[in-house]
């Protein structure tokens, strides 16, 4: 390539513009557009994806028995009925998005293999400049957008998180990270560690349990996790008796969340009632007398994310000998598997370090204001989805206690009422700022880690914006509040800024 084809493929000359763009075309991009062509409809808008499929993380992972870790009742969407097990596959929830595409005609809208670079924002033309790349053919785009709506997750979809631990290249086998599983990884017979206690690990272990010849679940503390079956009883008689399915979704919805509240809240008035109550599910499988230590935390339930065991097969694994759990910290990885800080030795042919992930708030785009670097840690969010002096850009951030869905469906309610509000206004631009009652008000991190601390958000707290201590300067995690809120946003209150 000469000079000048290289500085026509940085600066493309073609720019196309959208009213609204969307990053992604994941759980919470496919929902974006929905409401946006059933609440503002006429909007012209384009969902870009990094990706060559819609899905997002149910696309991107493909380790064995990959499944949502909540009810899909709360995680599908609140306009389209779930028909299934609550518990579901990446394949189930897949076929769901893509009715959920056909059925409101969102594929025309939703562009594949577009990986955004930049963001600029022009307080001059008010309106961002996005440049993004075609991974398929390395060419460079333009596109112009009066609204960036981003949908692209909290995470980095291309690379896991995975210590550095003393020795790992002695190690004579195979080392993989959930998120990059080799689709030709032959696990048969052979002996697997799986490193880490959250969802990924405890959906993994059942999953090869019967294909290996004996895999351990080697955690450093341990998870609290709830158990049950895979089965609304309420939702199947109900279906007996023929009822509509929306209105199942409906009430069986509600029945879940009701539920959820109660035990969010009794995690706080009552942890240790609520911690009896998860313990029960562990020993309805494993037995009064299995050690108790292996999933008793030290943390109070819910200051971590608490995964369902869909018909306990984590623990059947267990109980069937086929699977076990060890938990104690690596001292050095071996050339036959690791040495633990116990002095105990685990044998491995396999290793899977299901460690977690990168924090990846802004989607690795380089964002900036009337071309100068934007650190959104410089910032203030306004309810978890808008930034102080960033304007015309709402971000979706779910839920840590409830399914991420949730907050999908009510910032899209947010977000479309703003545009139809400075559309009646004669609004171009929408900037959050601090009023001047909020002018001496404490800034904090983004979440209070004494009530919500998973290693990723510890690790990347730096990178996120800041929260004051009032209820519209934070993301405060509480859907059964929010629900209430949102819908009370007052679109002309001081802390939105219009020009």
């Amino acid at each position: 390539m000469n000079v000048q084809s290289r500085i026509e493929a940085d600066n493309p000359q073609k720019t196309e513009h959208f009213d609204v763009l969307i990053v992604g075309a994941g759980i919470s991009g496919v929902g974006a557009a929905y409401h946006l062509t059933t609440q503002c409809p006429g909007t012209s808008f384009v969902a870009l994806e990094a990706q060559d499929h819609f899905g997002g993380t149910w696309w991107t992972h493909r380790y064995p028995g990959i499944r949502s870790d909540s009810d899909l009742y709360t995680f599908g969407y609140r306009f389209k009925p779930w028909i299934g097990a609550p518990i579901a596959t990446a394949a189930e929830i897949l076929k769901y998005m893509s009715e959920v595409i056909d059925e409101n005609d969102l594929a025309k809208h939703i562009r594949y293999h577009h990986r955004i670079l930049s963001a600029d924002w022009s307080n001059a033309d008010n309106l961002w400049t996005i440049i993004a790349e075609r991974s398929d053919t390395g060419e460079r785009l333009r596109f112009t957008t009066n609204f960036f709506w981003m949908c692209q997750g909290y995470y980095r979809h291309t690379e896991g998180y995975t210590p550095e631990w003393p020795e790992m290249t002695s190690f004579k086998g195979t080392i993989v990270h959930p998120q990059k599983w080799p689709e030709d990884l032959d696990y048969k017979g052979k002996k697997v560690i799986v490193i880490g206690s959250g969802a990924t690990a405890a959906t993994l272990v059942p999953n090869i349990a019967d294909d290996c010849a004996h895999v351990t679940m080697l955690q450093r503390s341990p998870t609290y996790f709830r158990a049950g079956r895979n089965a609304i009883e309420i939702a199947d008689e109900l279906r007996r008796l023929q009822v509509d399915e929306r209105w199942i979704h409906e009430i069986v919805r509600r029945k879940i969340l009701y539920e959820q509240d109660a035990f969010t809240k009794k995690t706080f008035n009552d942890p240790d009632g609520a911690k009896q109550d998860l313990m029960a599910g562990v020993i309805a499988y494993l037995g009064p007398d299995y050690d108790k230590t292996h999933f008793t935390p030290r943390y109070r339930p819910w200051q971590q994310r608490i995964a369902f065991i869909p018909d306990g097969d984590l623990f059947r694994g267990i109980a069937s000998g086929k699977a076990s759990v060890v938990t104690d910290e690596i001292e050095r990885f071996t050339e036959t598997g690791i040495l633990l800080k116990s002095g105990k030795a685990l044998e491995a042919d396999i290793i899977v370090t299901a460690t977690g992930f990168n924090l990846l708030p802004t989607g690795d785009i380089a964002f900036s204001l009337d071309g100068q670097p934007l650190d959104f840690a410089d910032t203030v969010t306004y309810r978890g989805m808008m930034f102080t002096g960033v304007p015309n850009l709402v971000w979706v951030f779910g839920y840590f206690r409830a399914s991420w869905t949730l907050r999908v469906d009510l910032v899209a309610d947010f977000v479309c009422a703003l545009l139809n509000h400075m559309k009646a206004i004669g609004a171009r631009k929408v900037t959050p700022a601090l009023r001047a009652e909020d002018k001496d008000m404490p800034l904090l991190d983004w979440i209070d880690p004494v009530n919500f601390n998973p290693g990723y958000m510890m690790r990347g707290m730096r990178l996120l914006p800041k929260r004051g201590d009032k209820p519209e300067w934070q993301h405060n995690q509480d859907y059964w509040a929010e629900k209430d809120e949102f819908p009370k946003i007052d679109l002309k209150d001081a802390a939105f800024v219009y020009g």
